[in-house]
């Protein structure tokens, strides 16, 4: 069975605030014991709505409840998908994603991860992703890649030809979906939007996003935000709304993760038709 991540080394862990690694932690160590513990039907039971007004499966609540259990002890600030806004009277708010990928991780497809972003009175300075199947996590603080996954992208400015990654079509952005499908080289669905995020940010993507369909909640990009920082990528909405501290889970977003600002563009070009 896959292990929490334990590769950082001590100096790098120290660069990182300590509560995003305690939840990481936790969040992971829950999702394995849920995985072999309860059946697909199990875990993808529709238990009520969160805060962000999306059903909450059973495996979201697993995952969250022991990460609040473990961010409350560190006394800060949570906004979480599920239970929302939490007041510790702190500084710092941490932004998450306790379990991306629900669908997924239900079903048992290896593509979920934890995801979250410290914002110190209002702005995001650190951030991890946690792939929740394997031994990669990426982090971030103040610019600066921590931890030994790389962070830094392709580098492509030109749209035509390039790897992307999107959210599914649906009826509202179909007609951006194919616009941009038919200027790829490439394009993949992982049904993850912070994994995804990743992949562009450590190279092995040009571009991901959502095709203008407002699918985003700030949960989704906040440590994309971070970790482009580190990497020379760019993060942007597709109508040029702030991606920034927003304490309303029900606001939707159109994210755009980049490899350069040349080519968030060209994306959002496509976009708006």
């Amino acid at each position: 069975m896959t292990r929490p991540v334990s590769a950082l080394t001590r100096s790098s862990r120290h660069e990182l605030h300590p509560v995003l690694l305690a939840t990481a932690d936790a969040a992971q160590r829950t999702y394995l014991h849920a995985r072999a513990a309860h059946s697909r039907a199990e875990l993808e039971a529709v238990i009520g709505i969160g805060a962000d007004g999306t059903p909450t499966m059973y495996i979201d609540d697993l995952v969250e409840t022991a990460i609040l259990e473990v961010s409350a002890a560190h006394g800060v600030n949570v906004l979480s998908e599920e239970a929302g806004f939490i007041d510790h009277g702190s500084a710092l708010t941490l932004v998450i994603d306790p379990l991306d990928g629900s669908a997924n991780a239900a079903a048992g497809v290896p593509l979920a991860c934890f995801s979250a972003a410290l914002a110190e009175e209002n702005h995001f300075t650190q951030a991890l992703t946690r792939w929740l199947d394997g031994n990669r996590q990426w982090a971030a603080a103040h610019g600066t890649t921590v931890g030994p996954e790389p962070l830094r992208t392709t580098g492509r400015s030109d749209l035509s030809g390039a790897a992307l990654s999107l959210l599914r079509p649906q009826t509202a952005n179909r007609s951006a979906w194919d616009r941009l499908s038919r200027q790829a080289g490439r394009v993949r669905v992982l049904s993850c939007s912070t994994l995804e995020s990743a992949l562009v940010l450590t190279g092995a993507v040009d571009a991901f996003a959502d095709p203008g369909g407002d699918v985003h909640r700030l949960v989704d990009l906040a440590a994309a935000v971070v970790l482009a920082d580190a990497a020379g990528g760019c993060v942007l909405d597709a109508h040029d709304r702030p991606i920034e501290l927003d304490l309303d889970l029900t606001h939707r977003w159109s994210g755009i993760v980049a490899a350069t600002s040349e080519l968030a563009h060209a994306v959002q070009a496509q976009i708006a038709g």
